[in-house]
């Protein structure tokens, strides 16, 4: 059996689950998600917590098992607390300032960069050099974080670009001089 699967999933107090058939809706003090099993699984509520239960013992149900657990979780989670990713800017003259609720980064192109935050999803520039994106759907957050990181990657070199809090770049030697040269 699925190790993450079978674990039961706590409910805390403050959020309600309705289970309509094949669709689970949560909603909690910050929002309210939803989403829809596959026909192989199915979902129980005991109590404060919910079980997810396969029909078969396949490799791929099983699959499948460990990850709608989690994607539960996951909701529970971001209606409760939500989720937030935290960006970097580094090189010089890169910047990002919010207009409303449209972030615009300044990250050496000929123009600004202009994003629009999708339904659901909000940003906080914290210092010209710091956004924070939050949300309560936890693949939205991520999604919207990797494609603004895609807008200048960090490049190996010099450091500069776009990245994760935390994200370790690996650094690359430059052209080294000859030995020699020019003597």
């Amino acid at each position: 059996m699925s190790r993450i699967g079978r674990l039961p999933i706590p409910v805390p107090t403050g959020v309600n689950v309705e289970i309509k058939g094949k669709e689970i809706v949560v909603s909690g003090t910050k929002g309210k998600l939803a989403l829809t099993l596959p026909d192989v699984l199915d979902i129980k509520k005991e109590e404060n917590h919910l079980i997810v239960s396969r029909k078969k013992e396949d490799g791929s149900v099983k699959a499948l098992h460990g990850l709608f657990r989690s994607l539960i979780a996951n909701m529970i989670k971001g209606v409760t607390d939500g989720f937030e990713e935290t960006l970097e800017l580094s090189g010089v003259g890169y910047r990002a300032s919010l207009e409303g609720k449209k972030l615009t980064l300044s990250v050496g192109f000929s123009h600004p960069v202009e994003i629009d935050p999708p339904a659901g999803i909000s940003f906080q520039v914290e210092a010209q050099t710091k956004v924070k994106v939050s949300g309560i759907d936890k693949q939205m957050v991520g999604q919207v974080a990797a494609d603004i990181r895609a807008v200048r990657k960090v490049e190996p070199y010099k450091g500069k670009g776009i990245k994760y809090a935390g994200e370790k770049v690996r650094r690359k030697a430059g052209k080294a001089a000859k030995s020699g040269a020019g003597a």
